[in-house]
Order: C-alpha cells, then structure tokens, then sequence
C-alpha cells in the first residue's frame, strides 16, 4: 500500500489531510511536530510527504532539508502546506528541497488529483 505522510501542529488541518489520503485508498502516518515527521520518513519511506511549515521541534523547512540530504529518503515527494503565501516563504520552501508548495485553505480536489500523480492509484 503506497504511503503518505501528513505533518502538521494543527489536529483539523492533520484530519481532513489524512481523511481524503485515506478515501483515495492511501495509508496515511501522520506526525505533529517535527521530529516525529522526520523519524517516521525515515523508518516508513512514505511517497509522498505533506508538510507543515510552522510546526514545534522542527520547522517544516528543517524537516525538508533533511529528508531531501538523506541519501535514504532523498527521492521522497516532499509538498509544503502552508498558511504562508508569500514570495519569499515560497522561495524558502523551494531552497529547502520541496518539491511543491501549497497554501492553506487549499482544495481537496486539487490535493487528491496531485496525490493521484505522484503516487499513482491506491
């Protein structure tokens, strides 16, 4: 079963995240600080990761880094998930390694089809 990641500080944002990965058939991990986002990376290969920017231990921008400098888990899809919209957050984003960048409210028809492409079907 292909897996995602879901990293955010925020339960209902964590919730609706992991409940349209869960319709689409995906398994779903989940981690609310940074640490444990990283620590699950590592020992659970997800596909895909979606990851908070402001989260406590480590910000999402550390968690990114050091997933896309790991030779192990480097090939992982890493997407932001930010309240944080402006051109300098995104260029942050992109420096750190991610390979996409979406803002808060987002939508959970664009977020299934980019889960759909990366992944490919459940």
């Amino acid at each position: 079963m292909k897996k995602i990641l879901i990293c955010d500080d925020e339960p209902h944002i964590l919730e609706s995240v992991a409940y349209v990965a869960r319709k689409e058939g995906y398994a779903v991990l989940t981690a609310e600080n940074g640490e444990d986002a990283l620590r699950l990376a590592r020992a659970e290969r997800p596909g895909l990761v979606l990851l908070d920017l402001n989260m406590p231990v480590k910000s999402g921008y550390q968690v990114c880094e050091e997933i896309k400098s790991d030779p192990e888990t480097r090939g992982t899809y890493v997407i932001m998930l930010t309240a944080k919209g402006q051109e300098s957050d995104r260029a942050k984003g992109v420096a750190a390694g991610a390979d996409e960048y979406m803002t808060k409210p987002f939508s959970p028809r664009k977020l299934r089809q980019r889960m759909t492409e990366i992944l490919g079907a459940a």
